[in-house]
C-alpha cells in the first residue's frame, strides 16, 4: 500500500463511526445530500469583486519569506505579516500560541491565527487554511533535495491567500457576514504512517478554541486551491458530515462557471484540518482540496516536492475557489 499523506486510516474511520452526531441549522443553506448530482455548467456573468491578481500577490508574498516551517525565522516573519494584514482589514485578531507534542517524540511551538469579523452575530461561519509549509520534500524526484523544506505556494499559501482576499473584501464591501478565519499552524509536519502527527494546530484549537464553547453553523477548509489543472471532488468526511454546505458550494461553483474544477464525483477520505474540527467541535466542515482519484498519488506531481512554487499557481483556479466561497458566505 502506498504511503500517501492525508489518506485516512481504518482507525480514524472507526473513530468517526462512533463520533458525536452532528446537527446544524444552515437556514437557507440547508440542502439534501441528494442534491449532489451532476449538473450542467452555467456560464453566468460573474459579478464577484474577488480579485485573482490580489490573491496571487498574497501567494507570492508568503512565498517570499521562504519555507514557513514551524519555529523558523521565515515562519515568524510571515506570521507577523499575516496578523498585520488581517488587522488592517478590520478583523479582531487572536494569536493562539502553545507547545504541542508532534507525536514523533518532540515538542514544538505552534501559532494559530484567528481573525473575526462582525462578532456581534452569533451565527458564525468558519473559514480555515493552514499557513505552515512542509519541512521536507519527501516526494521530490531528486533524493538530494528530499530533506529540504518546500516553498508551499500551493500547499499552504494558496488557501491562506484566498482567505486574505476574503478578509480584504470584508472591509472593502462593509460586509456584515459573521466570519471567523482560522489560519492553522503545523498541519504539514506529519508522517504517512503516523496519523496523529498531522494537523497539530487545528487539533489543538479544536480542543482549546479561542472562545469557550465556540460554535459555527458550518466550516469551509481550503487546502491546495491554486495549482494548474486543479480538481476538487467530494471529500468523504465533507460529504458524510456536511452534505448541505458541500452541495451548496459545488452548486454555486457550477453556477459561476467553474464546473471544470468543481467536479460532482466522490473523492477520497482525507485526513486534513477539517477532521479534528468535525470530531472535537461537531462543526459540519467541508474540505475544498485538490485531489483527483485518477492521479497516481491523487494530489498531483508537485505535491511535497520543490515544484510547489509560484510556477504551479494558476490565477484562474484561485478565482474559481475564491469567488465561489465569497458568494456562499455573502448570500
Amino acid at each position: 500500500m502506498q504511503n500517501i499523506r492525508k489518506i485516512v486510516t481504518p482507525l480514524l474511520l472507526s473513530l468517526f463511526i462512533t463520533a458525536l452526531c452532528i446537527g446544524c441549522n444552515l437556514g437557507k443553506r440547508s440542502q439534501s445530500s441528494s442534491n449532489l448530482t451532476q449538473g450542467n455548467d452555467s456560464k453566468q456573468e460573474e459579478l464577484s469583486p474577488f480579485s485573482a491578481d490580489s490573491t496571487y500577490n498574497f501567494v507570492a508574498h508568503q512565498v517570499s519569506f521562504g519555507p514557513r516551517v514551524a519555529n523558523s525565522a521565515p515562519h515568524k516573519a510571515c506570521g507577523d505579516w499575516l496578523v498585520e494584514k488581517l488587522t488592517s482589514y478590520g478583523a479582531e485578531v487572536f494569536e493562539q500560541k502553545a507547545v504541542v507534542d508532534n507525536k514523533k517524540g518532540s515538542q514544538i511551538p505552534i501559532r494559530n491565527i484567528i481573525a473575526s469579523f462582525n462578532k456581534e452575530n452569533s451565527n458564525r461561519i468558519l473559514l480555515i487554511a493552514h499557513w505552515d509549509t512542509r519541512p521536507i520534500a519527501d516526494n521530490d524526484p531528486f533524493p538530494s533535495l528530499q530533506k529540504e523544506p518546500i516553498l508551499g505556494a500551493d500547499d499552504g499559501a494558496s488557501g491562506v491567500a484566498v482567505l486574505l482576499e476574503i478578509a480584504r473584501l470584508m472591509k472593502a464591501t462593509n460586509s456584515t457576514a459573521p466570519i471567523d478565519i482560522l489560519l492553522a499552524d503545523a498541519e504539514d509536519m506529519g508522517e504517512s504512517n503516523n496519523e496523529e502527527s498531522w494537523c497539530l494546530g487545528s487539533t489543538y484549537w479544536s480542543k482549546n478554541p479561542h472562545i469557550k464553547d465556540y460554535k459555527a453553523d458550518f466550516g469551509i477548509l481550503l487546502d491546495m486551491v491554486g495549482a494548474k489543472g486543479a480538481c476538487f471532488m467530494w471529500e468523504y468526511f465533507s460529504k458524510t458530515y456536511a452534505p448541505g454546505i458541500l452541495s451548496e458550494v459545488w452548486k454555486t461553483a457550477i453556477e459561476l462557471g467553474h464546473g471544470k474544477y468543481f467536479v460532482n464525483a466522490d473523492g477520497a477520505a482525507l485526513t486534513d484540518d477539517h477532521v479534528p474540527i468535525i470530531k472535537n467541535l461537531g462543526i459540519p466542515t467541508i474540505d475544498i482540496v485538490n485531489f483527483d482519484t485518477k492521479r497516481e498519488n491523487g494530489f498531483g506531481e508537485h505535491w511535497h516536492t520543490h515544484s510547489d512554487n509560484l510556477e504551479i499557481i494558476d490565477k484562474e483556479v484561485l478565482l474559481a475557489v475564491g469567488s465561489t466561497v465569497w458568494k456562499v458566505i455573502s448570500d
